[in-house]
């Protein structure tokens, strides 16, 4: 005989329909008026329910971001065939989603979440790191590995997130010269 479970049940269902709620919510109103009141109402849930899995609204975004629901295949990169082209391109694109207010409370919300949550900031760094980043800076560097290819991503991606945070404006050929800074000079 089973034993009865102690606890709160955790609901697959609601938790995606808190997702789905913060999402359409972020798309409506953007991150500055997002609320969990509002994020649990449109979810049909109660608010002590959305804080049993995340802390802050900056972590309701921040998981919709790692499951795919925010940014969609903004987080893909090209695949031309040139490695360099390729990541000055998603830079570029990264670059022009932080300037449109959905970006900005992107931006937020990953800063909010990462700082109020270590394991938040890690999982948010390992997905940012993913395999087809590290795969074309590998390509773009002649193929290096290891150490070298992981102080190469943290280098890029801390550029990007100073950048982004200046809200200065950078186009593509400042993009191309990122890159170059980071994996060094084209190979002839």
């Amino acid at each position: 005989m089973a034993l009865p479970r102690s606890g709160p049940v955790r609901s697959e269902a609601a938790r995606l329909a808190i997702l789905d709620a913060a999402v359409a919510l972020f798309a409506e109103r953007g991150y500055d008026h997002l609320t969990m009141e509002g994020i649990a109402r449109r979810a049909g849930v109660g608010k002590q329910t959305i804080y049993r899995w995340w802390p802050s609204k900056g972590d309701v975004i921040a998981e919709a971001i790692l499951e795919g629901r925010l940014l969609g295949n903004r987080r893909e990169l090209p695949d031309t065939g040139d490695a360099r082209t390729d990541l000055a391109a998603w830079l570029t694109d990264l670059f022009t989603l932080r300037a449109s207010p959905e970006g900005e409370g992107l931006l937020h919300s990953l800063v909010a979440a990462a700082a109020g949550s270590a394991e938040t900031g890690r999982r948010l760094r390992a997905e940012i790191l993913a395999a087809p980043l590290n795969e074309r800076l590998s390509q773009a560097m002649g193929g290096v590995t290891g150490p070298r290819l992981d102080a190469a991503a943290d280098a890029l991606v801390g550029a990007v997130i100073l950048r982004a945070l200046s809200r200065e404006e950078f186009g593509g050929d400042d993009m191309l010269l990122l890159v170059d800074a980071i994996v060094g000079p084209p190979r002839h």
